[in-house]
């Protein structure tokens, strides 16, 4: 099993957290909390045969939030000794006093256990900054190679993206956390070019980011097979640049888990972030249909979704053990057989939903100098226990597609109205596939496209999909975030041609 990076737990953290925490309690404050961050990261990418760029950094600071006559104050520095981090509570405090005469409600926090001195890792075998950076671009070098001995494989990138993030958290309460996360995001991409045409089009990988560690690049876990992708990603292309344009109109959609996690993410994830659906976020993508009047009521989709908000699923990206405000990771119903029935909450934010009063873990900061805002959980579409494969779901579509990989998408302020493209769009007749076709995109409103649910696969169809760079917030953050779902079955949904709608 993996442990605690030596170099995070050599820092002097309970030296700071006291030294910060018995400052701002002597100025007043009714909450502070402490948190230490280390983030590694690294980006390699590589183009046809040769290395395209390479970025490794470090970002190491401490973050001080207090709760000061009911308002909130902030301070954030990179450097991490016990003199600064008593001066940041100093200046957290002095935030809170300035911005207390613009604060219209008190800020109240929910209640949480303390939890003193625990920890928690992530799952995976390897961590990839222990591997030679030589072995990561020599490993993408060989993949973009075998691309591009394809006769329709112009191009080939291959990247890798890796983080390894440790925090340590402490309140006035007493908890203290110290954890480390690892992700890596492998990525293959091709792309040919029509010239006749004066056309291109592009294939991409299906593997998903994960919080998994180097044996899910190589392929030694046998999460994703890479050497099969390779071998087929080059004809899959080839049969792309030569695909059909769709004639628009009504289909049946087999939504492949690789197209479907970008759909929850967005009309399904951000819209029941409780701090959206409340108005909050209306300055940064918009707020939500899905209000809280309408909880309990709301007729999400058809009987047969179901969601989950999660933070311990295994490899999940968002998977914790305790968040940035120091509350247990947990697991909660959003939508039950297709009716809204929770949210994602923070702390404060919990208490603004009369059913709830408990914070369901859902704070995140992306960098030791930004404030723990309300973020996604691992949202995810859960399948039927004893439902169909994928081959039975297309199995049961006489006029339709099968859609595989995200590419593209737009959706509305209100997380209301969408359009999602695909990587790949396989044509399927009478129960069978027919070839790829190009050039479409799959649109609806959030609740008529979920109400259109008519089946989803079993657990053999799950997987869990997901992104480093989920967006929120001004100054804006990242987060990464996860969602699972089984390949579903969407009767009657309206498909364009985009060749058309883009006047070619």
């Amino acid at each position: 099993m993996p442990t605690l990076d030596p170099a995070f737990t050599a820092l002097p953290l309970a030296a700071l957290a006291d030294a910060a925490l018995s400052r701002a309690a002597a100025l007043g404050a009714s909450h502070a909390d402490v948190r230490v961050e280390r983030i590694r990261s690294r980006d390699v990418v590589v183009r046809d045969r040769g290395l395209a760029g390479m970025h490794d950094g470090e970002d190491l600071g401490i973050a001080v939030r207090v709760v000061h006559d009911g308002t909130w104050g902030f301070a954030a520095s990179t450097e991490t000794d016990p003199a600064t981090a008593a001066a940041l509570a100093e200046q957290a405090v002095a935030v809170a006093r300035v911005s207390r005469p613009l604060r219209q409600d008190p800020v109240l926090l929910a209640d949480e256990p303390v939890y003193r001195d625990v920890s928690w890792v992530s799952s995976y075998a390897t961590n990839p900054f222990d591997v030679d950076l030589a072995d990561t671009v020599a490993l993408l070098l060989d993949r973009t190679g075998r691309l591009l001995s394809h006769p329709r494989v112009d191009h080939a990138t291959g990247t890798l993206q890796q983080v390894q993030e440790n925090t340590f958290y402490a309140d006035l309460a007493g908890t203290t956390v110290t954890q480390q996360r690892v992700r890596v995001a492998p990525e293959l991409q091709a792309l040919g070019v029509d010239a006749e045409a004066g056309t291109f089009e592009t294939m991409r990988s299906l593997a998903a980011p994960a919080g998994r560690g180097y044996e899910y690049v190589t392929g030694a876990d046998g999460v994703h097979d890479w050497d099969t992708e390779v071998a087929e990603m080059g004809d899959l292309l080839a049969e792309k640049l030569r695909a059909p344009g769709l004639e628009p109109g009504s289909y049946d959609l087999v939504v492949d888990p690789t197209n479907l996690w970008l759909t929850i993410h967005e009309s399904v994830g951000h819209a029941t972030e409780l701090d959206r659906a409340l108005g909050y976020e209306a300055d940064y993508a918009g707020t939500s249909f899905a209000t809280p009047d309408q909880l309990g009521r709301l007729r999400y989709g058809s009987a047969h979704m179901s969601v989950i908000g999660d933070r311990t699923t295994e490899h999940g990206l968002a998977t914790v053990g305790w968040d940035d405000e120091g509350v247990a990771a947990q697991r909660w119903d959003i939508v039950s057989a297709g009716r809204l029935v929770g949210y994602q909450l923070d702390r404060s934010s919990a208490l603004l939903l009369p059913a709830s009063g408990r914070s369901n873990g859902c704070a995140y900061a992306e960098s030791p100098t930004r404030f723990a805002i309300q973020r996604m959980a691992n949202v995810s579409l859960q399948p039927a226990a004893d439902g169909p494969t994928t081959q039975d779901l297309i199995a049961d579509v006489d006029d339709g597609l099968y859609v595989v990989g995200d590419k593209s998408w737009s959706i509305d302020m209100q997380r209301y109205n969408f359009q999602f493209t695909a990587q790949r769009f396989f044509r399927i007749r009478h129960g069978r596939l027919a070839g790829q076709v190009k050039d479409a995109a799959y649109q609806g409103r959030t609740p008529e496209f979920w109400g259109s649910l008519a089946a989803v696969g079993g657990p053999q169809t799950y997987w869990l999909g997901g992104t480093f760079t989920c967006g929120k917030a001004q100054p804006g953050q990242g987060a990464p975030v996860s969602h699972g779902s089984p390949a579903s079955l969407f009767r009657g949904v309206n498909v364009l041609s985009t060749a058309r709608e883009g006047g070619r």
